[in-house]
């Protein structure tokens, strides 16, 4: 995969998201700090403090769920993880990570409820090697659309991908989260996770040139 072309698919990933969701590096400690005062004090019946944490992570929840499972589940994955945290049910332990990882790792436990109960959800590391060739042109992939279909068609391509390489995108992409913190969240090795983003980019690639190919 060509360094421009691979940057061309990570741009039209970042415009296939509303806007940034996490903060960069330098804001993460303070925002922490507030977000785990947030937290604990929605905990004690603040609701100043719930509408807060909700306001924050309402919209990052809510796309990383219609993802991974479509949009009609996602109203209701948020509602379940916030009132997961209202009822207090697991404990918040700021050793393991900041608060917006919790807080997906709560919604990610629902988003595979809804997929398990639909269909067999598979998230070990096989893909289909076959369906990527090694011949493809890739740096004309994205020539022959517009900007809005090809948006369109990685959104598409997004929600075709394997669970495992679905949630590696969405995390690590379109919420701009560190290999770690995806890791910590999808309960995997950060080497798996970076394996992952690579084989769900070289399968978005291929879909997107099939795309093409049907033009």
């Amino acid at each position: 995969m060509s360094t421009e072309v691979d940057a061309r698919l990570l741009t039209l990933l970042w415009a296939s998201s509303k806007f940034r969701n996490f903060s960069s590096a330098p804001d993460q400690s303070p925002r922490e700090v507030e977000d785990i005062g947030l937290l604990e004090a929605a905990r004690r019946g603040d609701a100043g403090a719930f509408s807060g944490l909700f306001a924050r992570y309402q919209g990052p929840i809510f796309r990383y769920a219609a993802h991974m499972c479509g949009r009609d589940s996602a109203d209701d994955i948020v509602q379940e993880t916030f009132l997961t945290v209202l009822r207090g049910t697991g404990q918040y332990d700021p050793n393991r990570g900041p608060v917006g990882a919790y807080l997906f790792g709560i919604a990610r436990h629902f988003v595979l409820k809804r997929m398990t109960s639909r269909q067999t959800v598979s998230f070990d590391d096989e893909w289909d090697a076959s369906a990527i060739s090694a011949d493809r042109d890739s740096s004309t992939v994205l020539d022959t659309l517009t900007r809005e279909e090809t948006i369109a068609a990685v959104r598409l391509a997004i929600r075709s991908l394997p669970p495992a390489y679905r949630e590696a995108i969405v995390l690590c992409e379109l919420q701009e989260m560190s290999y770690e913190a995806a890791a910590g969240i999808a309960e995997c090795p950060v080497g798996t996770i970076r394996s992952r983003l690579h084989r769900a980019k070289t399968l978005l690639l291929a879909k997107l040139s099939a795309v093409r190919s049907e033009r």
